[in-house]
C-alpha cells in the first residue's frame, strides 16, 4: 500500500455504505430531493440544453463560461448516488445527459458549450479570467465517477479525448501555450484521470499545470497583451488572487480566492504523493499551518472577504460579514483528505470533520432544496438560503460531497486500516496481504460519543486498526471484545494491533461535554466572546428561540449548560440549554451611550442549536460567538 510519500489509500466510495441516524437521512434527502431539484434548475436555466450547441446570436439564454461545471458536478453527484442506490429515473437522466455531453464534443476533441458556439474564435485566449480548463476538470471528474459507478466508458473515453487534445495545446514544448487556468481544478482532475486509467500522460499534464504556475515571464501578462490589454489593469490587481504570484513550491501563505486555493493545494498534495516530491509536500504543510493556525473559522469555513471571495490577513475572521463560501469548505475537505493519504495525522481529519459537520452542511437546508453560497457566523436576520444562484457552483458541489461521503471515512495502508470519520454503516476492502475485510460501524455520532465496530476478516489475520481520537475529545475509553484496552495513540489515532478474527468487536467512547471555546487573542472580532461546541458540532443562537435578540446575550463563565436530544425539532437534534444574561434594552430608550453602572441585565433561558441547522425556521438574527458575562 505504501508507495513513496503516499502511505495511505482511501477506501472507495463504491465500497462504503452509510446507514445511520445522521448522515443516512441526509444522503436520502440528497438523492430524493436535492438531485431532482438541481436537475430542474439546470434544465430550466438552459445549462443542460447548452450542450446541444445550437445557440445562435440573439437567442436567450446565452450560455455562460462556467455552466459546464455546474452540470458536470450534478452528473458526478448523480453517479455517486446511483452506485449505492440504483434509481431508474435518475439513471435515465444520467444517460440522457451523458449522450448530450458526448454529442457536443468537437472533431478535434474540444468540449466546451460556451466557446463552441458563443465565442469560438476566443478559444484559449483568456485562461486568467475564463474557465475553459476549470470546466474541463469538472467534466473529467464527472466522467471518472460515472465510469466507476456504472461501468460505462462512454463519457470517460470522450473526456480522455478532450484531455489528450488539451495536452496538444499546453506544455513546455515548442509551439505549445505555456499557460494554466486562472481557476484551478483541472490539476486535481487529471490526477483522478490518471488513477482511473493508468495513463501517465495525464499525470504529466497535471504536473505541468502545477509547476508552470507563477513562473516568469508570467503567462497571464503575455496573454493579456495578446488580447490588447495592459496587464497592469488586471481587475484583481495581483496574481495572488489566483495563487499565481509565485511558483507553488515557494508559497508559504494561503492567499486569494479560497476555492481556487483549496483546489490547487489538493492537486499539490496529489502530485506530492504520486511523484514522491518532498518539495511539494513541504509547501503543502507550510500552507496548511498558515490556514489552520491563522485563517480558519471555528465552523471550518474559510475566506472572510467578499472582495476576493477569499483570504485577507492572519486572524481576520469577521462574523457578520464572513464570506466563507460553501465551495471553499468543501475544498478544505478535499485538501484535508488528500493530506491524510500522505500523513495519517489527526489534525487533517479533525479539520475535515469540522468542515463537514458545520461549514459544509450549513450550505444546504434540511429539506435539501435551498442553499447558502456564503456562510456568515452572525446575521441580523437578512441572510437566507436560495433555491439557486446565477453562479451556481455551490449547490451541485454540496450534492457530490454528500453523495460520496463514505469515501472519506476509511483508508488502508501497508499495515492495516484507518478510521477517519465515525459514520454508521459498513465498508469492504482488502488488506495488504489480500485478506478481505469488512468493517461494520454502529453509532449515533455526532449526538453521542459511543462507537461500536465489528471486524470481519475472511480469515484470521494480524493488522493495525487505527481509530481517530478527535482533537476535541479530552477523554476516551476503548474496549476490544469487552476488555478495556490502553492503546498507543500516535498522531491522533489509537493504534490497535492484534490478530483479528471474524466477529471481534471494538468499542470506543468519546466524552462529549459542552465546551465553551475561545478564539486566539489576535482574532479581534471574537475578543471577549465564547462559542459553544459539543463533539464536532458548533452551535449558534437564533432569534426564534430568543425573542429579545441574540446579540444582547452574555454567557457567564460558570453557566451550567446541558445537552438534550429534541426529537421534534428540525428532524431531531441535540440542543444546548442553560441560562444566559440579557441586557435590558429599555434603559437605552432615549440614549445612545450610558455609564456602565446604569446598564442592567437579567437571566434568560438560552437555547443553542447546531450551526448547520440555522435558517430552517422563522427568519431572525443568529450568532455563533456570544459575549462572556
Amino acid at each position: 500500500m505504501a508507495d513513496g510519500l503516499r502511505c495511505w489509500e482511501p477506501v472507495s466510495w463504491t465500497k462504503a455504505r452509510v446507514d445511520d441516524e445522521f448522515w443516512g437521512p441526509r444522503q436520502r434527502v440528497n438523492r430524493e430531493r436535492t438531485l431532482p431539484a438541481q436537475w430542474r434548475q439546470c434544465k430550466d436555466t438552459g445549462r443542460v440544453d447548452a450542450f446541444r450547441v445550437g445557440w445562435r446570436p440573439g437567442a436567450e439564454p446565452v450560455p455562460h463560461i462556467f455552466w459546464d461545471s455546474d452540470v458536470a458536478k450534478w452528473l458526478e453527484a448523480a453517479s455517486y448516488s446511483l452506485a449505492i442506490h440504483p434509481d431508474p429515473t435518475l439513471q435515465a437522466r444520467v444517460d440522457e445527459l451523458v449522450d448530450l455531453v458526448v454529442s457536443a464534443q468537437q472533431p478535434d476533441g474540444y468540449l466546451n458549450a460556451y466557446y463552441t458556439v458563443v465565442e469560438p474564435e476566443k478559444r484559449w485566449t483568456n485562461l486568467r479570467d475564463c474557465h475553459e480548463l476549470y470546466c474541463a476538470g469538472h467534466l473529467i471528474e464527472a466522467a471518472v465517477a460515472h465510469q466507476q459507478a456504472t461501468g460505462s466508458r462512454k463519457l470517460l473515453e470522450a473526456l480522455c479525448r478532450y484531455a489528450d487534445y488539451i495536452a496538444t495545446v499546453f506544455g513546455p514544448e515548442p509551439g505549445k501555450k505555456r499557460g494554466y487556468c486562472g481557476h484551478e481544478e483541472i490539476e486535481l482532475a487529471l490526477v483522478r484521470l490518471y488513477r482511473a486509467t493508468g495513463e501517465a500522460r495525464y499525470l504529466r499534464l497535471s504536473e505541468y499545470f502545477v509547476r508552470e504556475r507563477g513562473r516568469q515571464p508570467h503567462y497571464f501578462d503575455s496573454e493579456a497583451r495578446a488580447r490588447g490589454e495592459d496587464p497592469q489593469h488586471y481587475w484583481a490587481r495581483t496574481y495572488a488572487y489566483c495563487q499565481a504570484h509565485k511558483p507553488v513550491i515557494e508559497q508559504d501563505e494561503v492567499v486569494g480566492h479560497a476555492v481556487r486555493a483549496m483546489y490547487l493545494y489538493s492537486a499539490m498534495a496529489d502530485l506530492a504523493a504520486e511523484l514522491n516530491d518532498e518539495h511539494l509536500l513541504a509547501a503543502c504543510e507550510r500552507l496548511w499551518d498558515d490556514l489552520a493556525l491563522r485563517k480558519l473559522y471555528i465552523t471550518g469555513g474559510i475566506g472572510p472577504s467578499h472582495h476576493n471571495e477569499g483570504f485577507t490577513w492572519a486572524y481576520d475572521l469577521p462574523n457578520t460579514t464572513a464570506y466563507a463560501e460553501t465551495c471553499a469548505a468543501i475544498g478544505l475537505v478535499l485538501w484535508a483528505h488528500r493530506m491524510l493519504q500522505l500523513r495519517c495525522d489527526g489534525r487533517y481529519a479533525d479539520a475535515m470533520e469540522r468542515a463537514l459537520y458545520n461549514g459544509v452542511l450549513s450550505g444546504v437546508s434540511l429539506d435539501g432544496e435551498r442553499f447558502f453560497y456564503v456562510n456568515p457566523l452572525a446575521s441580523n436576520g437578512d441572510h437566507h438560503r436560495q433555491e439557486w444562484f446565477d453562479c451556481a457552483c455551490c449547490p451541485p458541489n454540496l450534492a457530490r460531497m454528500i453523495a460520496s461521503l463514505g469515501g472519506y471515512a476509511y483508508a488502508r495502508g501497508s499495515d492495516g486500516v484507518a478510521v477517519h470519520l465515525y459514520l454508521g454503516g459498513e465498508v469492504g476492502t482488502r488488506l495488504a496481504d489480500d485478506t478481505s475485510l469488512r468493517l461494520i460501524q454502529r453509532t449515533r455520532y455526532p449526538w453521542e460519543g459511543s462507537v461500536a465496530l465489528t471486524v470481519e476478516p475472511d480469515r484470521p489475520t494480524e493488522f493495525t486498526l487505527r481509530l481517530r481520537i478527535p482533537g476535541w475529545c479530552r477523554r476516551h475509553t476503548l474496549r476490544v471484545n469487552g476488555e478495556p484496552l490502553r492503546a498507543c495513540v500516535a498522531d491522533g489515532y489509537a493504534c490497535v494491533r492484534r490478530t483479528w478474527q471474524a466477529g471481534d468487536r471494538v468499542e470506543v467512547e468519546f466524552d462529549m461535554p459542552v465546551e465553551q471555546v475561545v478564539a486566539h487573542p489576535s482574532v479581534a472580532q471574537d475578543s471577549g466572546r465564547v462559542a459553544l461546541q459539543r463533539g464536532p458540532v458548533v452551535y449558534c443562537l437564533e432569534g426564534v428561540d430568543h425573542p429579545g435578540g441574540v446579540h444582547r446575550l452574555a454567557l457567564p463563565p460558570d453557566a451550567r449548560l446541558r445537552p438534550r436530544f429534541d426529537p421534534g425539532l428540525l428532524g431531531g437534534l441535540v440542543v444546548i440549554e442553560g441560562q444566559a444574561m440579557a441586557l435590558d434594552s429599555r434603559v437605552w430608550d432615549r440614549a445612545l451611550y450610558l455609564p456602565a453602572d446604569a446598564v442592567r441585565s437579567s437571566p434568560v433561558i438560552l437555547r443553542a442549536i447546531p450551526y448547520f441547522a440555522w435558517d430552517n425556521r422563522e427568519p431572525g438574527d443568529m450568532a455563533v460567538w456570544l459575549w462572556r458575562g
